[in-house]
């Protein structure tokens, strides 16, 4: 008969922000029991506490000294998966609850996005028919098999780890922690800064096709969507909430993607034949390389894998290489129908990267119980509101971001998604690889690091060179 130890608190510690006597005391209650007892079996007195249930409790209790290096006094609960226990940490946001289905369109939402739209002038067009898609294809690949090891650690040395954060600060200590809290925020921020000023270049796409007078400027349509997105974020308290508009969503995302494939076929049709070639001197054409290379990695990757994969349900690993595995297979004008998809689709792709800043806020002020209560609702009007006034701002006054993009995805994406990927894995794994699997992750680290590099000198240039061109609240 197998056994499960089970450290357990009471309702106020599960619930509640219990003091330090309190936590020191439901330290002293260990107890052992069967798998077979425990199944469907209330684990406290009077309780409601099942074991089934630890595995979607929304609320759980364990947060390591902040910053993933070391223990807490706070309660711990402790399950169990495959004879390993695993400490959960403190969030005020829901987790362990979503299937893997779900889960998938949370990834396949956040890469699908009006992004792709882009991808013909900054992926195909530098390197070329050939290239460009073989490079899709071999970008894919690597996409995966990198998000592959981040998935593998998610439960690793006891804990689970909802945070790129927390996995680092876990692996490298505190100073790794904030390294990679920083990168991965600056990074985010960025990215929800670009959705609003796609969303808003899509709203006035729609306004130019029915006037012609100019009056609404860009950063006009920006503002408002980044009105509309604020909206949003207060309407869905966290990311297990989108469930229904990742349906939408998926909608829009077709809309616009069959929309703009029907709209090149016929131009290519109709249009007379072009010259595909790559234009420029020898060095631009090193640096657009580079620069559509590191866009080719970009296009695949969230960074922040571990806080979707928090939201999952257990199984946690297995089920997340599912959605994985999904993710990677997986009007009055035609015009005017594909770019309002592409608004409407951008408000909910925004939310998912938004998310984990807004549960570090939410964690972070102890916004618990109903996500419509008048005190929860009016942080969230606040905080949210506030975060994307900010986001919208910047969108508005720097709609020319994409160069400031590709140079912190340079310096972030490719660190986080590739070169930490790799060597967190190899260090947590490092009793159990090979010589030659050692030296298979040492090139990936090395190689994605001088990509990283060659990446963001070539986002410099490409600043430098436009530079003469920028204007703040231009109307492009």
């Amino acid at each position: 008969m197998s056994t499960v130890v089970v450290m357990f608190v009471g309702r106020a510690g599960v619930m509640g922000q219990p003091s330090r006597t309190q936590n020191e005391a439901s330290f002293a209650g260990a107890i052992n029991i069967s798998v077979e007892e425990a199944e469907g079996q209330p684990l406290l007195g009077g309780g409601q506490e099942t074991r089934e249930n630890l595995h979607h409790e929304p609320s759980c209790i364990m947060e390591v000294n902040g910053d993933g290096t070391g223990s807490s006094t706070r309660p711990l609960k402790v399950i169990d998966e495959e004879n390993l226990a695993v400490e959960i940490p403190e969030t005020a946001h829901q987790i362990s609850s979503d299937s893997w289905f779900q889960v998938g369109f949370v990834l396949t939402t956040g890469i699908n996005s009006a992004y792709v739209l882009g991808y013909s002038g900054t992926i195909m067009v530098p390197l070329g028919w050939i290239p460009g898609v073989l490079g899709l294809i071999i970008a894919t690949a690597i996409s995966l098999y990198a998000n592959s090891l981040i998935t593998k650690l998610h439960e690793f040395g006891g804990r689970r780890h909802i945070r790129y954060r927390d996995l680092a600060g876990f692996i490298y200590g505190r100073k790794a922690y904030s390294l990679t809290w920083g990168l991965q925020y600056v990074n985010l921020f960025m990215i929800n800064t670009g959705y609003i000023i796609v969303a808003g270049s899509a709203l006035k796409a729609v306004y130019a096709l029915f006037s012609d007078d100019h009056v609404m400027k860009l950063p006009y349509f920006i503002a408002l969507s980044g009105f509309v997105c604020a909206l949003f974020a207060m309407s869905i308290p966290h990311l297990s909430a989108l469930r229904l508009w990742l349906g939408v969503s998926t909608v829009f995302s077709l809309i616009y993607i069959v929309v703009a494939f029907v709209l090149s076929v016929k131009d290519g049709i109709e249009a007379p034949a072009r010259d595909y070639s790559i234009r420029g001197t020898t060095q631009s054409k090193i640096f657009t390389t580079i620069g559509a290379s590191a866009n080719l990695v970009f296009a695949f990757n969230t960074g922040m894998l571990p806080e979707i994969q928090a939201t999952i349900k257990q199984p946690v690993v297995s089920n997340m290489m599912k959605s994985l595995y999904f993710q990677f297979t997986a009007g009055v004008s035609t015009n005017a129908l594909a770019n309002i998809a592409a608004f409407l689709q951008t408000v909910i792709a925004l939310h998912i990267f938004a998310s984990p800043m807004y549960e570090y806020l939410d964690t972070r002020f102890g916004i618990t119980g109903s996500p419509f209560s008048i005190r929860n609702l009016s942080f969230r009007v606040g905080v949210r509101g506030g975060y994307l006034t900010i986001n919208t701002l910047v969108a508005a006054l720097l709609p020319f971001l994409g160069d400031f993009m590709s140079l912190t995805g340079a310096i972030s994406t490719f660190p986080l998604t590739f070169i930490l990927a790799n060597h967190m894995y190899m260090k947590a794994k490092k009793n159990k690889l090979t010589s030659l699997q050692k030296l298979w992750h040492w090139l990936n680290v090395y190689f994605f690091g001088l990509m990283s590099i060659a990446a963001a000198v070539s986002a410099l240039r490409l600043i430098a060179v436009d530079s003469k061109t920028y204007h703040v609240f231009a109307d492009l």
